[in-house]
């Protein structure tokens, strides 16, 4: 009888625990799904490979193991049309989501809704993901005699700002006359820059071997680099001397080319054994039924994509796969995959099936922002082991994955470039892609991640 009485409630969960599942693709062959699940709740930092700072002595923050997830209000200043148009807020209005310091004792935290540090040795506050050609706006409030200053392009933590980085300076006075809106080392403003003493506004773009400065609304700086050593990087944010605050970060990446040329499928073929229907109709591609991929001719290892999806159902299931082995009849899909679902469980912070942002069993979106039956624009970057996804321009994603490496994502760290494909999942599939691009990262400078 104790044996009976102890089969039964086990095969109750059993039963349980395979219906809960129902929603979930099926795991493909060699896949160790539940051994990496258990790192899923986790939004990790990469082991630290930057180059050392010639700019000045710095003590070096330690690699952080985890970063922050506690769920926060949820703030976009984004508009409708900047949403559409690509933009992404690098800060969310709560957290330090998305950053890391170049050295704990600074003390950098968030009040009244910005970015704030005072106190601790000269260092920034730098993004986890570098951004090679942008447009960048951000706002600064720094009190009379303060210095601080936007790094472009740098490594983590920043090198020589003469050679190997730009920095926009912030500042009412300095020796050589790199005051605020100068390129230190680099170039002077055009014109004398009057900053305020509250909040004031920088626009900078960032374009191959070209910066434009704008400050509050006026032209300051027009440089052309020589030689362009700084191709890409990281954005930072300086504390050198004073108390200095930032917010309303905003960033739209520029210089993608087009995936899909709006009329038919050229430069994407469909995988073997697919069951979807994909058509292209009115400048869209339209997929239902399922399961099924196309996939990118071409391969793809660090880059920025985006694209615009709609699901015209309620909790539809989709997603876009990336650095994917080829897909073939028996596996059709071996990549990581940015998952498409809108459905949560009470409120937003607690998606029901990972939620739309996602590295699909690997870690959950922070917060489903995206609603069925309306178009929402998807950003994700990949940039060595580091992987980050924005939905209409709010970061939901900033993973690293630390296993082993394998040339099958699904079961290992995956560097080497690799396909991107589009899924259809199961019968009940119905979605729409339009605006499909990608820009592919130069190669980092030695040394950097």
């Amino acid at each position: 009888m104790s044996s009976l009485r102890l089969f039964l409630p086990v095969a109750l969960i059993t039963l349980l625990m395979t219906s809960s599942c129902a929603k979930e693709q099926p795991t493909t062959e060699h896949e160790t799904s539940s051994e990496e699940a258990s790192t899923a709740t986790k939004q990790q930092a990469p082991p630290e490979q930057d180059k050392k700072a010639t700019q000045e002595p710095v003590k070096k923050a330690e690699p952080k193991k985890t970063v922050e997830t506690t769920p926060v209000p949820y703030e976009n200043p984004l508009t409708a049309e900047q949403k559409a148009a690509g933009w992404l807020s690098l800060f969310d209005g709560h957290s330090l989501f998305g950053w890391e310091s170049t050295d704990d004792e600074i003390n950098w935290s968030v009040k009244d809704g910005a970015i704030i540090a005072d106190s601790g040795p000269i260092g920034s506050l730098m993004t986890t993901v570098p951004f090679t050609d942008y447009e960048l706006v951000c706002e600064y409030r720094m009190k009379t005699g303060g210095n601080s200053g936007l790094f472009l392009r740098s490594q983590f933590p920043p090198g020589d700002i003469a050679t190997e980085c730009y920095e926009v300076n912030i500042a009412d006075d300095h020796p050589d006359g790199y005051s605020t809106g100068a390129l230190v080392n680099r170039q002077k403003p055009e014109t004398a820059v009057e900053r305020k003493e509250g909040w004031n506004e920088f626009r900078v773009a960032v374009n191959g071997p070209k910066i434009e400065v704008q400050h509050n609304g006026l032209v300051v700086l027009n440089y052309t680099s020589d030689n362009n050593v700084a191709a890409t990087g990281r954005i930072g944010l300086q504390k050198n001397a004073g108390q200095i605050e930032f917010r309303k970060i905003l960033l739209k990446p520029l210089n993608l080319k087009s995936l899909f040329n709006g009329k038919d499928l050229t430069g994407w073929r469909e995988v073997p054994g697919s069951k979807s229907d994909f058509k292209v109709e009115n400048g869209e591609i339209h997929v239902k039924d399922g399961a099924g991929f196309i996939e990118t001719e071409e391969t793809y290892q660090d880059f920025i994509f985006q694209s615009e999806a709609i699901s015209h159902a309620d909790e539809l299931n989709s997603g876009f796969f990336f650095r994917a082995m080829e897909g073939t009849e028996e596996n059709p899909s071996n990549g990581y995959e940015y998952q498409i679902h809108n459905g949560f469980e009470g409120d937003r912070s607690r998606p029901n099936n990972a939620g739309t942002g996602a590295i699909f069993r690997r870690i959950d979106a922070r917060y489903v922002v995206a609603n069925d039956k309306e178009w929402f624009n998807a950003t994700l970057i990949a940039f060595g082991p580091r992987i980050s996804c924005w939905v209409d321009g709010y970061h939901v994603v900033d993973w690293v994955d630390d296993r082993k490496p394998d040339p099958n994502p699904r079961r290992g760290l995956r560097l080497e470039g690799g396909h991107i494909s589009i899924q259809g999942h199961d019968p009940t599939t119905d979605l729409s892609f339009r605006n499909l691009k990608i820009a592919e990262y130069p190669k980092p400078p030695q040394g950097d991640e």
